[in-house]
């Protein structure tokens, strides 16, 4: 054990519990003052942005702020995991592995590649279920206008912060030191990981006020992992998603498919859920379906076609690297 924390492995596992930690301590106190933002902006006497972000601090659940907390604390404690890789490595004397530079035309096409095969694919999935019973439009349909305005800065936003984080920092990280397939696998755990660290539908935090909430909410979001229909249907989506993205990383030796492959999936799963509503009596529910296009052994096997296309479409921008 003393010396896996003595590895680069260690080192990350080390900043990301850390982070989950501070962010359990931190989120009280950023949902105070985000509270405290909404109740001014409620008054009228802030410009039109800070009215903007005071009315979403208002709407936000405490889960929500506890989420933007766990991003702070990784960023604030990135330095401190990039001080512990350098002094592992001068100690180790590793080399880290170069990453591939990409023109502007190649850059482009790989983005729209891999937005068009992940998009594709699951629109496609879920107009099938629609045809099928499983969702069903919605009474109020959103304007193509609102449409557009909260999707596509999501989908830009989420795809080039997560995939800088997830496969260019953590898997870049993790390829100095084991083999890609190892790095892979690894990075795509924290992956899912973090991103189901919300408690079970229905959790109420009496007091988000309170110093402990945060280890509260922590605790009950636990619990969400004993929960054998959640890793099946949920978590394993996600892992999936994490390694498609992870492999496209190697095997480009670049971001940009991948940033292509998440941008994709954020604009057909956020438009096709503003848009349709499942069906909670329908044959598929729950395992094949879920409440959403995230979950279900469907949504898995659409994620299967992904990558068997993406494997097909990679082999023109892929690097001598292999995924061993």
């Amino acid at each position: 054990m003393k010396r896996f924390f003595q590895s680069e492995a260690g080192a990350t596992v080390l900043w990301v519990v850390s982070a989950v930690v501070l962010a359990a301590v931190v989120s009280p106190w950023l949902y105070q003052a985000g509270k405290w933002l909404g109740a001014v902006s409620a008054a009228g006497d802030l410009n039109a942005l800070a009215e903007w972000l005071g009315k979403a601090c208002q709407r936000a659940r405490f889960d929500r702020y506890f989420n933007r907390a766990l991003v702070i604390s990784g960023l604030v404690l990135l330095p401190f995991l990039f001080r512990r890789i350098r002094r592992i490595r001068s100690g180790t004397g590793a080399v880290g592995v170069a990453v591939r530079r990409v023109s502007w035309p190649s850059m482009l096409v790989q983005i729209a590649a891999g937005c068009v095969i992940a998009g594709g694919v699951l629109w496609t999935m879920g107009a099938i279920l629609e045809m099928s019973g499983a969702y069903v439009p919605k009474s109020k349909v959103p304007s193509i206008g609102t449409l557009a305005g909260w999707i596509i800065p999501a989908a830009i936003g989420a795809s080039l912060l997560e995939e800088w984080l997830f496969r260019g920092l953590l898997l870049g990280l993790w390829l100095k030191f084991a083999k890609p397939l190892a790095a892979c696998l690894g990075t795509s755990l924290f992956f899912a990981f973090v991103h189901f660290l919300h408690p079970p539908s229905g959790t109420v935090i009496a007091a988000p006020g309170a110093p402990l909430a945060g280890f509260e909410l922590l605790g009950k979001t636990l619990l969400h992992f004993t929960d054998p229909r959640f890793f099946v249907t949920e978590f394993a989506t996600l892992f999936v998603i994490g390694m498609i993205l992870a492999r496209a990383r190697v095997r480009t030796g670049a971001l940009w498919f991948s940033i292509g492959l998440h941008a994709g999936w954020i604009l057909a799963f956020k438009s096709f859920n503003m848009i349709y509503q499942s069906v909670p009596a329908h044959l598929l529910r729950p395992w094949g379906v879920g409440d959403s296009l995230g979950s279900g052994l469907v949504p898995l096997l659409a994620l299967g076609l992904t990558a068997v296309i993406g494997h097909l479409v990679l082999k023109r921008f892929e690097t001598k690297r292999a995924l061993g």
